[in-house]
This record gives structure tokens, sequence and C-alpha cells, in this order.
């Protein structure tokens, strides 16, 4: 080959090598990558949304989220209690093997911090080039610890980092990146001697709704970052109640809006069911920026609970908010960790679809990856859910497996249409296991164990190899 044709050849390979580069660098950009909203609200149960049976409290923004995108029926938490479950949702970690299984409280204040080193999803995505926000209610290390939202992987974050500061609606301050920014709400807190040691609270001068204060920042995040991949966050508090607060006054909300009128209620009845629609509204407000910022059809939305509601109370019996399910928050039951899920993604998800696809908190991790392109890490328990997104054929579950340390200790199995659940293993080890068919008992109202020893000998050597020890929270023992 004369020296002419191989220059030819060589500015050819340059040129071919250069828009390889900046396909491959536009794509880290992002300007093809598509965005990722997760919003978990707080102790929602399955059956508090119209689109998944609710009859009494007004939801129609969710309900229009359905009918343009899917439902899940059978997705999970990671447990039955706040903390344990986001650490499942942020690392890709069942029970078994994640690092807080707990809501334990350290010293001076928060909860038990992730470990400098944990890898989330908010830093795999932020080292894809996604920008990554976290608005709401953190409860994995508050300001200053390893667990703090930047030093795992958020860029930005704002709201409450100490679960117990949550449970007040019109808090005292928030946090933005590690500062305290001071509300106009005038706030008194309970005596340390109390189990909360002193922080919890409510507020004596309501001004400043936090809820409120989350929907801004979350509007404003999307207008100014349409241009930008990234992941949004968005653990909203709604509807959980401020137990510290005066009796019939924990459900803490500006206005009763279209329920005010409802005086054959209790006013709690009235609060809770205004909290969810404000919510509801609240998704309806985001979803319509997407719209209006040019970005909907680039942005998959994501809507679920930490755990199942409160019962025993008469708000949420009230409403049936567990559903057809038994148990709720502290149970490993259906109630406890079946959650309501919706995903919708235009000319991505078939709308109006729905999906007994089996899943859980830990497969997000892994469908975040997939939705961004890059490399999952090695260990984890989830499987991406991509697929069922996008009505192609899915990989499943060989179980879901649960732990809960808080009473009398429990711990949960679901393989197939079965589920057992184990409780008093603080006592006892060895307890016996209830089983259940979920296909013709969703209920879980007949333990049919002694009909199924074979089925209960799977499950026993399944809780033997999925659950590693860890330090913090043994069964046996206080945590």
């Amino acid at each position: 080959m004369n020296q002419p044709v191989k220059l030819i050849f060589l500015c050819l390979g340059l040129i071919i090598v250069s828009c390889q580069n900046k396909s491959k660098q536009t794509f880290v950009k992002g300007i093809t990558k598509p965005k990722i909203i997760y919003i978990m609200v707080d102790d929602l149960g399955y059956g508090d949304l119209g689109c998944f049976g609710q009859k009494i409290i007004q939801t129609p923004h969710l309900d229009k989220m359905a009918s343009e995108g899917i439902r899940f029926t059978d997705h999970y938490s990671g447990t039955s209690v706040c903390a344990p479950s986001r650490c499942v949702l942020m690392t890709g970690l069942h029970m078994g093997h994640a690092e807080v299984r707990g809501n334990k409280q350290v010293e001076p204040a928060g909860q038990m911090p992730l470990s400098e080193g944990t890898v989330t999803v908010a830093e795999l995505l932020k080292e894809a080039g996604y920008k990554t926000a976290l608005i709401g209610k953190w409860g994995l290390g508050i300001e200053g610890t390893t667990g703090e939202p930047n030093k795992q992987g958020f860029d930005f974050y704002y709201g409450y980092l100490d679960q117990i500061l949550a449970h007040n609606y019109f808090p005292e301050f928030l946090i933005r990146n590690g500062e305290k920014e001071y509300l106009n709400n005038e706030v008194y807190y309970l005596p340390k001697e109390q189990w909360h040691g002193g922080l919890g609270s409510y507020a004596t001068k309501k001004a400043d709704y936090s809820h409120d204060l989350f929907e801004e920042e979350t509007l404003k995040y999307i207008e100014e970052n349409k241009d930008n991949p990234f992941f949004l966050y968005l653990p909203y508090t709604i509807p959980h109640d401020n137990g510290e607060a005066p009796e019939d006054e924990r459900l803490e909300i500006p206005d009763q809006g279209i329920y005010a009128d409802k005086m054959d209620w209790g006013n709690d009845q009235r609060n809770y069911a205004a909290m969810i629609t404000r919510l509801d509204e609240t998704v309806g407000k985001i979803l319509q920026k997407l719209k209006d910022t040019g970005i909907d059809e680039n942005t998959l939305v994501i809507f679920t609970s930490d755990n199942g509601p409160e019962i025993g109370y008469y708000f949420s019996d009230f409403f049936d908010s567990n559903g057809i399910f038994k148990g709720g928050k502290r149970d490993l039951y259906e109630g406890g960790i079946r959650e309501p899920f919706i995903a919708r993604w235009p000319n991505k998800i078939q709308g109006g679809t729905e999906s007994n696809h089996i899943s859980a908190f830990w497969d997000f991790l892994p469908t975040a990856c997939e939705i961004a392109g890059i490399e999952m890490p090695k260990n984890i328990d989830g499987i991406s859910y991509l697929s069922t997104l996008k009505g192609e054929k899915q990989k499943k579950h060989e179980f879901l497996y649960w732990e809960f340390y808080e009473r009398t200790g429990s711990k949960a199995v679901r393989k197939g249409n079965w589920k057992a659940v184990q409780n008093n293993v603080h006592a006892n080890l060895n307890s016996p296991i209830e089983l259940y068919n979920l296909n013709n008992d969703p209920g879980e109202e007949n333990n049919v164990a002694l009909q199924h020893p074979e089925i209960i000998d799977e499950i026993k050597e399944i809780m033997d190899i999925a659950s590693t020890p860890s330090e913090h929270f043994k069964f046996g023992k206080k945590n």
C-alpha cells in the first residue's frame, strides 16, 4: 500500500474513533440517558389508593398514573419499618445481608448510619454521570456521620435526616446539604426521659408545612435539571403520623381540603384522607412538570411505600388501609410488607397494564443500573425488573426473604405462591413456622404448615442460608 493511501486510511480511522468517543461521551453526559424519579411515601397501605381498591380517599392523579403505566400487584418493601427498608432500597441487599436491619437509635441523634464504603444506587448513578438528589426523609445517618446522604452518592439533599424529627410536619428546621434551615414554626420538644430522648416534638405555632416545602423543592429541581440525567429520590413523609403530638392531632395537615365537611368522621380520619389526597396532588404536579419541561417521555417515575400502614388505629381501619391483607407496620404478614407500586414511562411502559411479577425493594438498584447502562455490583440480592416494565420476558426470584428485629422478632419467606412467617424468634430460634398459600389465601387466614412438611423443610433451609450474621442485629438478644 502506497503512502498516500495509508494516510487516507489513517485519517478515516481517526475520524471513526473520534466519532465513537464523542458518541460515548454524549451518552455519559446524559443527553439520551433516562431520568429516574423514585417516590417512596411513609406508612401508606396497599389499599390506600383508588387504583389499588380504595373507595373513599380520592387519588385521581395516582390513578391516572396507573392508567398510563403499570401496576405491580406483588411488590414488597425491604421490611416493615422505615430505616431498614430504606437501606434495602439503597443497597440492593435484602434483610439477611443489609447493614441496617432495624430502627436502631444512636447517640446523640439519628439512626444507625450506613458505613463508609457502602455502595448505594445513588453512588452508582452518580459515577455514571447522573445528577443525584434526595428530598424528604433519609433515616440512614445524620449530618457529620458516614451515612450522611452526600457521603452516600447524593449531590444534593433537603429534608429530615433523623426519623424522629421527621414525625413533626411543622418542624423547627430542615437540613439542606448539612446546614440547618430554620422555619417559621414554634416547636415544643418532649422530655429527654421519654423513649425518643427528647427528639419527639410538635408545633405550637404552625406556619411552614414540610411536605409543601418538599413539593416546592422537587418542582424546582426538575426545572433546573431538565437538561441533565438525574436520579431524584423522593422519600416523602406522608402519611406517617406524629405519635408525639397531642391526641387527635397526630396526623398533621394544614387543612382538611375536600374532607372538611365530613363531620361524621373523626378528626384523624379527615386528616389522614387529606394527607393522602395532598400527596396525590403533588404527584400530579410532578407529572405535569415533566410534560411542561419536555422530559416526560425520557423519565421513569416510580411510586411506592416504605412499609405497610399503622393498624389498630381508627383512621387506617376505617379506610381498610391494608386492603385484603393481614397485619400492617411491624408485621411480616402481607399487610406489613406488600406495597402499592406504580411505574410510568411513556412509550416504554404500556399504559393500563398490570403485573404479578414478584419483586421487592432490593430489585431497584439493578433496575436503575440496567436503565443507566452500567454494570451491576456483584453479590447483590436484587433482580432488575426492567423487562417487566417493558413487557418482556422476566427473570424471577427463587425466593424473597425478610427479617424483623422489633417486638418478638420474626422472619418471612415468599417462594412462588407459598408464604412462610416465623414469629417469636427472640424467645425461640426454632419457633413454629406458619405457611400460607397466597394463590387462594392472600389474607393469610389458613395456616397449612402441618399439611405441607416438605415445604416447611424448604423454608427452613432458605432461612438458614439467606442470612449472614450481623454485629448489631441478633435474634434472641435485645438489639
